[in-house]
């Protein structure tokens, strides 16, 4: 399947399974400067409130995401989409997922670390709806770099237009 870069294409959402593993490398392979390793999926995922995802166009893996849940949140650890899929909806498809997961009763918010040098998942994010909530100084052990904690909360419509945007979150983006 040759990939159109304008053509928006629809994905199948689904639980990530041992298989899809040889994929989700080579997909993290070409987005990370320091990727996670096999191991580092396996000891994440054996984890009870670890959960991954797979974003599948036709037979093929073209998206992943790794997220925890936690009692009151869902923090993602790891997200990616081929490099050939990108601009094409995929991104979009895998947040609108996650977000269908909170409600105002139980998880109301998502969190998850952006490096700083990493404009292109700083502004996918915040057209997703996560502000920048604070800088988190020499955040990584690969490298002196830091981090800007995002975060999107769950809202009520009415609340939503109240929202005001901060000095971390024009840095972000």
């Amino acid at each position: 399947m040759s990939a159109d870069p304008q053509q928006q294409v629809r994905v199948h959402i689904r639980w990530m399974i041992r298989r899809d593993m040889a994929e989700v490398l080579d997909i993290e392979r070409h987005s990370f400067e320091f990727p996670w390793f096999e191991e580092d999926f396996i000891r994440c995922l054996r984890q009870r409130n670890c959960i991954g995802m797979v974003a599948e166009c036709g037979e093929r893996v073209v998206g992943f995401m790794i997220y925890e849940l936690h009692k009151t949140r869902l923090h993602i650890l790891n997200f990616a989409v081929a490099p050939e899929f990108r601009r094409r909806g995929v991104g979009r498809q895998m947040i609108e997922k996650l977000l269908g997961k909170l409600s105002s009763q139980r998880r109301v918010r998502i969190t998850l670390e952006v490096r700083e040098t990493n404009l292109p998942a700083q502004l996918f994010f915040k057209m997703a709806g996560f502000r920048a909530v604070t800088v988190l100084r020499a955040y990584y052990e690969d490298s002196p770099e830091d981090a800007y904690l995002m975060q999107y909360r769950h809202v009520e419509e009415e609340a939503a237009s109240q929202l005001s945007v901060n000095r971390i979150d024009r840095m972000a983006g």
